[in-house]
């Protein structure tokens, strides 16, 4: 089984190359790794051109002022290149345990009816590792808790699946986890959630979620987004989408925003 290892990077100067070493590095050896610069404004490709008889290396201009949207093209342009049978997604501030990859492998193998994967990467919380805590969606049941780009793989024909639906083609605020998180969860539904210490995930003030502090206008926005994306999934799957409280609200929310703003 091959593996293909997509890094999204843009400005993550710090953090690429640790994260291109865990993917070089892997104790799975029949692997491929693509990384894709989103015309960085800092040293990222120098860094990166170093590893250029070991990965493969691609430059895209951004095509959106909105992070997510970026970064949901990123991934579709490294799929198009990759000839893997799974798909590991990688963010550039991210990295994979040296073991990451095999045991990705032996899931798919053990779990033949499975397309997708999530484990719960880990954060160094107060200096110690620990799983990051996936925040439960209490108050909206429609919206299932978000693995983090960097602990989603999957097989080939899921993803596939994905662009047939359309699933990336609107939204410009929704990150790429939360629409493969959603599909897979309440939609596709074969996926296994395994709690395993495979992914170390960073939660850095440039990242894609930092610019949508809660509250802030792009959060409402974004969560008036959601709630749009969902109701088109449901209804391009013929399941009723029923807009609750919260709905109204954030749609209420935003409209008032937006006139404050004029």
């Amino acid at each position: 089984m091959k593996i293909s290892i997509l890094i999204s990077n843009y400005n993550k100067e710090k953090y690429i190359k640790e994260c291109i070493l865990s993917a070089i590095n892997q104790d799975y050896k029949d692997i491929e790794i693509i990384i894709i610069d989103n015309n960085s404004s800092d040293n990222s490709l120098k860094v990166i051109n170093k590893f250029s008889d070991k990965v493969i290396i691609k430059k895209k201009n951004r095509i959106s002022e909105f992070g997510a949207f970026n970064q949901i093209d990123l991934i579709i342009e490294s799929f198009k290149i990759s000839t893997g049978d799974v798909i590991c997604l990688l963010d550039g501030d991210d990295f994979f345990l040296p073991n990451k990859v095999s045991k990705i492998s032996e899931y798919f193998l053990k779990n033949k009816e499975i397309l997708i994967l999530f484990d719960t990467p880990h954060i160094n919380d107060q200096n110690k590792i620990l799983p990051l805590k996936l925040k439960q969606k209490l108050l909206n049941n429609n919206w299932p808790a978000t693995v983090p780009t960097s602990g989603i793989s999957f097989k080939r024909d899921f993803f596939e699946l994905c662009l047939a639906c359309n699933l990336f083609s609107k939204y410009q605020l929704l990150e790429a986890d939360f629409r493969i998180n959603f599909f897979s969860n309440k939609i596709y539904k074969k996926y296994l959630h395994v709690d395993e210490y495979l992914t170390f995930y960073r939660q850095v003030d440039n990242g894609i979620m930092s610019r949508s502090k809660k509250y802030t206008n792009n959060w409402w926005k974004k969560r008036l987004e959601a709630h749009y994306f969902i109701q088109d999934i449901y209804k391009q799957n013929r399941i009723h989408y029923r807009k609750n409280y919260d709905f109204y609200l954030t749609k209420a929310i935003v409209y008032i925003l937006s006139r404050s703003f004029r």
